[in-house]
Parts: structure tokens; sequence; C-alpha cells
């Protein structure tokens, strides 16, 4: 694994591929994404079957002993997650997690907890991404952009966008997203927005996300195919795994 941090790693280099884990078998993924190099784990902490603090520390702690970045996730239902609990609970779990993990993820539609998650990254020095879903389409240029603007200026230091593609169209808008802007990951879901897993981080989005069993998003890759596809397209994906 690389001896950059995870924010030096996000802001410049090969772009890193991820794999969401929930809490089964934590020290058995752990050590096989190692084994792989998985370059980040998403941990899903809203797909975790207790979202008691000390349950979800130690089965965060094989992941860290196994020398992996890693990304707290703790997604809201209303953008495709499992979170069951109140913003209250969530945002006091993240606030207990953040010392543990590299990164953490919060929606920008979370706009009770948002400031608080970002609040708590600052004082952890830990980078945050603020993320957006559309899990029905893809929307016009302004509202991308817009949307962009918006979770930069609630304190992003990654905007992730991710949005259903139905045709080329919507690839088209998305990779001009990207373009437009720097510090971004970009992913279009759906068979039509597979291609963006391996092509936008060739244009810059700086994480991808794979699937190592688990439960795959729509669209998305194995890793080990990611994995393989990148390195024959980027050559310094291809340098950092050789």
């Amino acid at each position: 694994m690389s001896t950059q941090t995870l924010r030096e790693r996000l802001a410049a280099g090969p772009p890193l591929v991820a794999v969401s884990f929930g809490d089964e078998d934590a020290a058995g993924h752990a050590a096989r994404a190692r084994a792989l190099g998985v370059d980040l784990a998403e941990l899903r902490i809203d797909w975790h079957r207790s979202a008691d603090p000390a349950d979800v520390l130690a089965a965060i702690a094989p992941f860290r002993a196994a020398g992996l970045p890693t990304l707290a996730t703790i997604r809201a239902k209303a953008e495709g997650g499992y979170w069951s609990g109140d913003d209250t609970a969530r945002l006091a779990l993240f606030e207990a997690v953040l010392p543990e993990v590299d990164a953490v993820d919060v929606e920008l539609s979370s706009a009770e907890i948002l400031p608080g998650v970002v609040a708590a990254a600052r004082a952890a020095d830990r980078p945050v991404i603020v993320s957006y879903h559309d899990f029905e389409k893809t929307p016009n240029d302004d509202r991308l952009a817009a949307t962009a603007e918006a979770a930069r200026a609630a304190g992003a230091d990654l905007v992730k966008i991710s949005t259903m593609a139905h045709d080329p169209g919507d690839l088209k808008r998305l990779a001009g997203l990207l373009l437009r802007y720097d510090s971004m990951i970009v992913i279009a879901m759906g068979h039509e927005g597979a291609a963006s897993r391996v092509f936008f981080p060739l244009l810059g989005s700086r994480i991808t996300y794979s699937a190592m069993g688990g439960r795959p998003a729509p669209g998305q890759l194995p890793f080990e195919e990611t994995a393989r596809l990148l390195t024959a397209f980027s050559p310094t994906y291809a340098g950092k795994r050789s």
C-alpha cells in the first residue's frame, strides 16, 4: 500500500478503486481486499447489523489492521442506503468513527447533519466526500452544476455525483461535468453507465467503486475486472499495480 495519506492520494495520482463492505466477516474481507490490491475500503455502516458504536468500531478494526485506507459511509434511505435510525444517532455515529477512519461520505441532502459531519471531519483532519445520488435519471447541465457548487459550498473536499444513465447523452453530460470541475467523483449508474466506472477515472474522477461480492450497485463491475480494465487503459494505474 502507498505511504501517502488518503487525502494526498485523493488529490492527485492514479484513480482509486474502492470496494464496499458491511460487517460480515470483516477480518476475512479485509485480508482478501489487501491481497487483491483494493485501494479503498468503503465501510458501509448502514449495512451493519448493529449501530452500537462499540460494535461498529470492532468491525472497522480489521480493515485498519490490514493497512487499508477506509471511507465511512452511513447512507440514508433516501439516497439508496439502509440507515434506519434518526439523524441525531447518525451524526453521533459519524463522530464516533471519524478518528478511526481515513475519510467520510455524507449526502448533500442530509442537511440536518451535514454541517456537523463536516465540522467533526475538520476537527479530526479527515477529508469529506459530499455526495448526491439520483437513481432515476441524469439531471440537466444546470442542475448538475448547481449540485456540484452546493456540495463544494457545504464543505466538500471531493464532490460525488452518481446518477442513472439511460443513453449516451447522459454519459456525455456527466463527462462534461467531470471536465468542468476538479476534485470530483462522477459515476453513471445502470448498464448504460457501466463504461463510466472505467473511463471516467481516466478523465479525472478520483474514485471508482467496484464489487467483491456484497451488494453491487447498478452497473457496478467486479473489482478484478475493474482493475484489469484500468490497468489496460491507464498507464498511471498500471504502474501502481505493477
